[in-house]
């Protein structure tokens, strides 16, 4: 109600006002209305992204998920994760059924897990130092390093990071946490050479995470402190770096040399910081070509600790790709592992395509 104390004139201003407003949000309303008259832009998913299946797995009762460092996908499609309890290696369907688990008396600490063109399993084991290769069953075959030991030898590690077996069987090791070096090992598990020191400079390394090769031989390191991913032939000559793309954390080599790799978004040293992008800022995964043009970019929610809910990672650790594109990712404080599934304009809900 008008406050009758006011003046006349300022009575009738205000009613020009209320009156004035009135006109235009019904002249507002009125073309909201109406049917959008610009461009008939086409809606099209051009985009290719990941939903989460927040159904999956299927983990078996009394199975407990710690830090979730490790996840490959076998020739099957089987997905192999590698986590911090027990059992630490679990092996699931893309559907989510449970395969199997193994692993309790044979590692210290679980890191990273590859397979060779065997289907052999190799892991990395930081609590003992070790690399081993080991049958899907479990069945120990190989060891490299010395059980139980650090060292900076050729018969020691401390604590390695991650490995990559070449189509001739030659293995190189990301040697990692405590060293900063690469080390070759032959087929056989004869020491071949190492290279690589503490450092920024080409060809040195502040903590080597992770390691895969190409087609052509060439070997791509995650120099994670470094913020940069720097590619060497197998005789260890550095060849070229790729900086200020992301804190990489890993790798997973498709079949036609596309490199992806997931991690943080660049970042500096904080006052707080022990090692960088711990925690990270954000979480990404990158679909790179060899000669680390980016391809495709995806950013994933950053999740509080302790609230983490499905799709969000904390800590993306490591990733892996079935046959069909769907995408798994593993992560440390979050302790688990996600499906992603792949969606684009061949399975998008028909309400987006038209």
């Amino acid at each position: 109600m008008i406050d009758r104390m006011l003046p006349q004139s300022a009575r009738s201003l205000l009613l020009l006002g209320i009156l004035a407003t009135a006109v235009v949000l019904s002249a507002v309303v009125s073309r909201a209305a109406e049917p959008y008259a610009g461009p008939q832009y086409p809606r099209v998913n051009v985009s290719t992204s990941y939903e989460v299946d927040p159904s999956w797995p299927q983990r078996p009762d009394g199975f407990v998920w710690g830090a979730m460092p490790g996840v490959a996908v076998d020739r099957e499609d089987n997905i192999w994760i590698f986590t911090r309890e027990k059992p630490p290696v679990q092996i699931y369907r893309p559907d989510g059924k449970f395969v199997g688990a193994w692993g309790d008396d044979v590692v210290g600490k679980a890191h990273q897990i590859k397979f060779d063109r065997q289907g052999n399993v190799w892991l990395t084991d930081v609590g003992n130092h070790v690399i081993m290769q080991l049958t899907p069953e479990g069945k120990l075959l190989k060891t490299l390093g010395t059980r139980g030991e650090a060292g900076c030898d050729e018969s020691h590690f401390d604590r390695p990071t991650d490995m990559v077996v070449a189509p001739d069987g030659n293995v190189f090791v990301s040697d990692g946490y405590g060293n900063a070096r690469i080390v070759h090992f032959d087929k056989e598990g004869r020491f071949v050479k190492s290279w690589g020191k503490l450092g920024v400079g080409p060809g040195e390394f502040s903590i080597p995470h992770a390691i895969v090769m190409d087609s052509k031989g060439r070997l791509y390191v995650a120099d994670r402190n470094n913020a940069r991913i720097q590619v060497f032939d197998t005789e260890g000559k550095f060849l070229e770096q790729w900086r200020n793309l992301l804190v990489p954390w890993s790798f997973w080599m498709t079949e036609n040399d596309e490199i992806w790799t997931c991690g943080s978004s660049p970042m500096i040293w904080r006052a707080e910081d022990k090692v960088l992008g711990c925690p990270p800022k954000d979480q990404l995964i990158m679909r790179l070509d060899i000669t680390g043009r980016l391809l495709q970019l995806w950013t994933f929610p950053k999740a509080a600790d302790g609230q983490e809910k499905p799709g969000e990672l904390n800590w993306l650790h490591s990733l892996a790709l079935d046959s069909k594109g769907n995408m798994y990712a593993v992560d440390i404080i979050g302790q688990r592992a996600q499906k992603f599934v792949r969606m684009d304009r061949t399975n998008r809900p028909d309400a987006l395509k038209r």
